[in-house]
């Protein structure tokens, strides 16, 4: 009998592109992990910023809190910022999608562009429903929050550690900033599936996930910095280039009717519903 698939680890994005948290167990919600990048830093004119172009991003710590959030970075002071008003809508843009989100207010805009040294604002979108994943891979009624085009990213300990070898280096794994961490696998094996399920939650894998930039940076929390290298950009590049883009990952959406309530917690089995011929290709490569 072969070794039983498991959780790994479990990790939230409170604010895009932000340092992000591993969990012990997590409630999924049809857009993805329950309060995942609900947040996100715009541009005066509504436009994402990420930490693509804006490094430091990732040395902002976001914390939950009873009434919204708390930001805390090297060198600056905390601030509390509440979840604002929904009745206060901006339009915002994220790639393609065109929508409105809760503007967070004078006090988060000022912290943040104190601390990255920039003239951004923070919003808050308090309504998942209002953005559909990309059509060509996904069906009409699946949604996503404010990630970059599906609810849920997968990344396997196998794949990872394949990387590493080929490196001749650790990359580790909060590089590719997944939510979900499968061990057990071989390596590449989530490129060959197409539905799984965990718990009471099943899952849709509906294309793989061409790398960008981020993977290559490694923020330093304690002094606020980011250092960036050529790893894992250029081991992926020979050994899983596709197309123009190079493939580390997998996007899935949760499947519908969504338990209320559903969790998925570290540990858990991991059983592979439907999959096709191992060696396959990721979906869009």
């Amino acid at each position: 009998m072969g070794v039983q698939s498991t959780v790994a680890s479990l990790w939230r994005y409170p604010v895009k592109s932000c340092r992000g948290e591993s969990l012990e167990r997590v409630v999924v919600e049809p857009w993805g992990v329950a309060q995942d990048r609900r947040w996100m830093v715009v541009d005066p004119a509504g436009t994402m910023v990420t930490a693509r172009e804006l490094n430091r991003l990732l040395v902002v710590h976001p914390t939950l809190t009873d009434d919204g959030l708390r930001l805390t970075a090297p060198g600056a002071p905390a601030v509390d910022v509440p979840v604002p008003d929904p009745a206060g809508q901006v339009p915002i843009a994220i790639w393609s999608s065109r929508l409105t989100a809760a503007d967070a207010g004078d006090g988060a805009a000022a912290w943040l562009t104190e601390v990255l040294g920039r003239d951004v604002r923070l919003v808050h979108l308090d309504d998942p429903r209002r953005r559909p994943t990309s059509p060509t891979y996904s069906e009409p009624d699946d949604r996503v929050s404010l990630a970059d085009g599906y609810p849920l990213l997968l990344t396997t300990a196998a794949s990872a550690e394949a990387v590493s070898v080929a490196a001749g280096a650790l990359v580790p794994m909060h590089r590719y900033r997944p939510n979900l961490v499968v061990e057990g696998t071989q390596a590449w094996a989530e490129d060959s599936w197409r539905r799984f399920r965990i718990g009471d939650v099943t899952f849709r894998v509906v294309k793989g996930c061409a790398r960008c930039v981020m993977t290559t940076m490694e923020p330093d929390h304690d002094a606020g910095s980011v250092a960036r290298g050529p790893e894992p950009t250029r081991t992926l590049a020979r050994l899983r280039r596709f197309g123009k883009g190079v493939w580390f990952g997998v996007n899935v959406i949760p499947d519908h009717p969504l338990p209320a309530g559903a969790t998925i917690a570290v540990g858990d089995p991991v059983e592979v519903l439907e999959a096709v011929e191992p060696g396959t290709r990721p979906i869009g490569s």
